[in-house]
């Protein structure tokens, strides 16, 4: 094994391991050592959240984990982002996701993880934060040429905005152009049947996966 690959060997073992204070040191070590930008996304950290995913469906590992290793997956990204454009070096993209909580409600913690692990997968992330308006999902699906709008909701008086944003992708026309996945507290299989969403996810872990599927994308 050479140097390298060990370098990057151990930045995965320390990220699986949910060794947080070290990555980042680990990262820039690996930068000093010249490892491309995109190779420790690539062959470490995704390849990591990959692994952390798997065991916490497996019930290994709990939503701290989960949510801990996706802050670290964010902040190394934010280091590694610059790097990447002046290397003029880019990340393979699955698929282009706008994301968001409904209109009305404020709740961030599930939808910020599904972002990070949907990032962390390949896919290119336009997070629109909180209480959005069926119209913004819209506009930035638009604008973007989106592939999937992600919506979030924890209340129970907030689920039929899931409804309206379809009904705001029918109006505009480009409803037959982009998948719909819905996730949050309140929201059931069923439900996402009965508005007409393509898609479902209970968890993060499971949001990539159901992500995958709605453009065809195999493992």
């Amino acid at each position: 094994m050479s140097n390298e690959e060990k370098i990057l060997e151990n930045l995965k073992n320390m990220m699986i391991n949910i060794e947080i204070d070290k990555v980042e040191e680990e990262v820039k070590r690996a930068l000093d050592s010249g490892i491309a930008p995109l190779d420790i996304i690539e062959k470490a950290l995704a390849p990591a959240m990959t692994v952390i995913g798997d065991k916490f469906e497996k019930g290994e590992y709990f939503l701290a984990e989960l949510v801990a290793a996706g802050e670290t997956f964010k902040e190394i990204l934010q280091i590694l982002k610059p790097l990447l454009v002046k290397s003029g070096q880019t990340t393979k993209t699955l698929g282009k996701v706008v994301i968001g909580t409904v209109r009305g409600d404020l709740h961030d913690i599930g939808k910020n993880i599904v972002a990070t692990m949907l990032e962390s997968a390949g896919f290119e992330i336009y997070d629109l934060g909180v209480d959005v308006a069926p119209e913004d999902f819209v506009k930035k699906a638009e604008e973007i040429n989106a592939d999937i709008i992600a919506m979030s909701a924890l209340l129970t008086t907030t689920m039929i905005e899931m409804k309206n944003v379809i009904e705001e992708l029918k109006k505009s026309g480009i409803r037959d152009k982009v998948k719909v996945i819905i996730g949050g507290a309140p929201i059931t299989e069923e439900y996402a049947k009965e508005i007409g969403a393509d898609g479902y996810a209970e968890d993060a872990v499971k949001a990539v996966r159901v992500c995958k599927e709605l453009l065809g994308i195999k493992d």
